[in-house]
């Protein structure tokens, strides 16, 4: 195995034997910019069709009155629209998480909700506005007739400030000062405003009242989507948790703050887990079970255990370093689409920074041909499950890099003439990116800048 003098820190030699596993087949799929595309192509047709509803039922627009009613209901409209597609992005659906990938749903997911909330705060002010004119009265006392004479208006009410509610939480400065299991907690208002909001759609919406025939296409998507969820956000995991019994084996100390944890359970093989993926993990134990987090699998699945490495990034997070052998665990997926391609190239290279090692780890036992893997951390200590890497290297005849900032003088810059010396046929390879924001967003633009095509780059990020 090679070693890059100028940027590695000392190895530690291996304390065990690791030997390579064969790739786990994948089965063939369509490209994922292709599902994207087509996914953007029916969710664009659905807002046009959602605002044939309005046209169909409008015959004129007059005064400024009806421009503003019009207005109203068209962003009611498309609010509701964006309400049932923003449900469909969270409910989990294997196929689409395992094609789009977790991180592109997530990245949807979060800007169909701020266009959500601005249409239905658009659609608030701009009804309150337009029957204020229409009733020549002031907008204050136009909304205390909409919302105490009008059926559903108060529930709708409730609806309109836990989207405000959503949207300030999940605010970028909000996030920051919020834990994970916090965040997620309040997110889950979305749902309750959601429902809250359906019953004054149609009560109210005067696209609806009247008109059986959309009435019942409205339910139908907002039926569909709430299936949608409950079948694999609930039961599926409930099926799931009965069928393989996970169950912490033991939690061993990888490093500053790193703990994994190994699982088992019985017919594990069945999960069809691939290296790269993750599941969600709720750890039956006091102050974890009512939260379940993303957590990558840190060695390849096999049918006796599972394996998870962990960083304290959080209370969940930290809390699993005490977690008792013998405790139970429910786990939701597999999810993510960091996984070997149909056709793999015979070289890859894989650019992990910090604990994002974890997904890298597992594909670097089983991707075939050439690898060369790249490790960024802030000190040697930091550097988890290194051992493991070695003797995979060793006996696969891999390339292990190591950079970290202390001490000075073994730090790799992540730019595209540093990566190039380092890998002379960076082109040629596939490249697998797991890390921080920060380091993916400068590996991202540096590999772009090296030449490598943007298909050949496949990353997913969790700090979303």
């Amino acid at each position: 195995m090679a070693v890059h003098p100028a940027f590695d820190a000392p190895r530690t030699p291996p304390h065990r034997a690791a030997g390579p596993r064969p790739a786990p087949r994948v089965a063939p799929r369509v490209a994922p910019r292709v599902v994207a595309a087509g996914l953007h192509v029916c969710g664009w047709v659905g807002a046009a069709a959602v605002l044939g509803l309005w046209w169909a039922d409008t015959s004129s627009v007059v005064g400024p009155a009806g421009w503003l009613t019009g207005a109203g209901r068209i962003t009611g409209l498309l609010a509701g629209y964006a309400c049932a597609v923003i449900v469909v992005l969270m409910a989990r659906v294997p196929w689409l998480d395992r094609t789009v990938g977790s991180d592109r749903l997530a990245r949807w997911h979060a800007a169909g909700g701020r266009y959500a909330v601005s249409l239905v705060v658009a659609h608030a002010l701009l009804i309150v506005w337009g029957y204020a004119l229409t009733g020549h009265v002031g907008p204050v006392e136009q909304t205390g007739r909409l919302v105490l004479h009008y059926p559903e208006m108060l529930k709708a009410t409730a609806a309109w400030f836990l989207f405000l509610l959503t949207a300030a939480v999940s605010a970028r400065a909000a996030r920051r000062r919020l834990s994970y299991e916090t965040w997620h907690l309040l997110h889950l208002a979305t749902y309750a405003a959601v429902f809250l909001a359906f019953g004054h759609q149609l009560a109210d919406g005067a696209d609806f009242v009247g008109d059986r025939g959309a009435q019942l296409v409205w339910y139908a998507m907002y039926l569909s989507a709430a299936a949608l969820v409950l079948w694999f956000r609930f039961l599926v995991p409930l099926r799931s948790a009965r069928r393989h019994r996970l169950t912490v084996t033991d939690v061993r100390q990888e490093g500053p703050g790193v703990v994994s944890v190994v699982l088992t359970g019985e017919r594990l093989d069945e999960l069809g887990a691939l290296p790269g993926q993750f599941f969600r993990w709720r750890f039956l134990a006091p102050g974890l079970w009512w939260s379940a987090n993303p957590y990558s699998l840190s060695a390849p699945a096999d049918p006796r255990f599972l394996r998870i490495t962990v960083k304290a990034l959080g209370g969940h997070s930290a809390a699993l370093a005490g977690v008792r052998p013998g405790t139970r665990v429910w786990a939701e997926g597999p999810y993510g689409a960091l996984v070997a391609r149909n056709a793999p190239a015979d070289r890859a290279l894989l650019l992990a920074g910090g604990i994002g090692i974890t997904p890298l780890r597992a594909l670097f036992e089983t991707l075939p041909g050439d690898l060369i893997l790249v490790h960024w951390a802030r000190t040697p200590a930091d550097l988890v499950l290194r051992t493991e890497l070695d003797a995979l290297a060793d006996r696969r005849g891999a390339r292990v890099h190591y950079s970290v900032d202390e001490p000075a003088g073994h730090a790799l810059p992540l730019t595209s003439c540093a990566l190039t010396a380092l890998v002379p046929d960076l082109g040629r390879r596939e490249v697998y990116l797991c890390g921080p924001p920060g380091m993916t967003a400068a590996a991202e633009a540096a590999l772009r800048e090296a030449g490598v095509a943007p298909h050949r780059i496949h990353q997913e990020s969790f700090a979303l």
